[in-house]
C-alpha cells in the first residue's frame, strides 16, 4: 500500500441543506500536493443502525422482502434498523430481528461494521450474526409487515445471478457470513483430525 499522507485538510464546511434524517454538507478540502477541491456528503443525524444475519440452522437463513422508496419496489435483504436511545448493537439486533422477522436470538455477535458509498455518505451499519433462533415477535415500525423468506446458503447465489437479491449491505454481509463459515470450518474440531 502506499504512503500514508494523511487526509485533505479541509478549509470550509457548511450545511447547506436539512431535513428530517439528513444533512447535505458542502466541504472545500485541499490535498497534500495543493490541489483544492469542493465535496458534497450526505450526512446521517447521529444514528447507529445494525443488518442482522438471522441463522435459522447451520444452511439455512432468514431474508426479508420489503419495500425501498430510493428504488421504488420491494427488495430482498437481510434485517436491519437504526438503534434507539440507549441500546447496544447486540441489544438493537435482537429487537429488530423480533419486530421484522418474528424471531429472537439467543446468540448474537457483531462481526463488523460497513460503510456504503463513503465518497458521498457519512452512514455506517454494524453487521451482527445472530444464531439460536426462537419464535418471538414484536411489533414495530414498519408500514407492512415485511414477506419473510427462509433460503439455504446453497440457494444464495442462484438468487444473485437471477438479480433477485441485489442489496449491497446485505451482499457485503453475506460475504463476511461465508468467511466466518470457512473460518469455523477450518478451526472445527471434528473437521481438523
Amino acid at each position: 500500500m502506499g504512503e500514508d499522507m494523511g487526509a485533505p485538510v479541509i478549509i470550509k464546511s457548511q450545511v447547506i441543506a436539512k431535513s428530517k434524517y439528513f444533512a447535505i454538507e458542502e466541504m472545500q478540502l485541499r490535498f497534500h500536493n495543493g490541489e483544492e477541491r469542493v465535496y458534497e456528503r450526505l450526512q446521517e443525524v447521529k444514528t447507529q443502525s445494525v443488518i442482522i444475519l438471522p441463522m435459522l440452522d447451520s444452511s439455512s437463513i432468514i431474508l426479508v422482502k420489503e419495500y425501498a422508496v430510493g428504488v421504488d419496489g420491494y427488495i430482498l435483504g437481510l434485517p436491519k434498523g437504526r438503534l434507539e436511545c440507549g441500546e447496544s448493537h447486540i441489544e438493537g439486533a435482537n429487537r429488530e430481528l423480533m419486530e421484522e422477522i418474528g424471531y429472537g436470538a439467543r446468540i448474537l455477535r457483531v462481526l463488523a461494521e460497513l460503510t456504503l458509498a463513503p465518497g458521498h455518505l457519512c452512514h455506517k451499519i454494524t453487521v451482527v450474526l445472530a444464531e439460536n433462533l426462537y419464535e418471538n415477535r414484536m411489533s414495530g415500525d414498519e408500514p407492512e409487515r415485511l414477506e419473510v423468506i427462509k433460503v439455504s446458503m446453497n440457494e444464495l447465489d442462484d438468487l444473485i445471478l437471477r438479480g433477485e437479491f441485489t442489496e449491497a449491505r446485505s451482499l457485503a454481509a453475506l460475504c463476511m457470513l461465508k468467511s466466518e463459515i470457512s473460518r469455523k470450518d477450518i478451526c472445527d474440531p471434528r473437521v481438523c483430525q
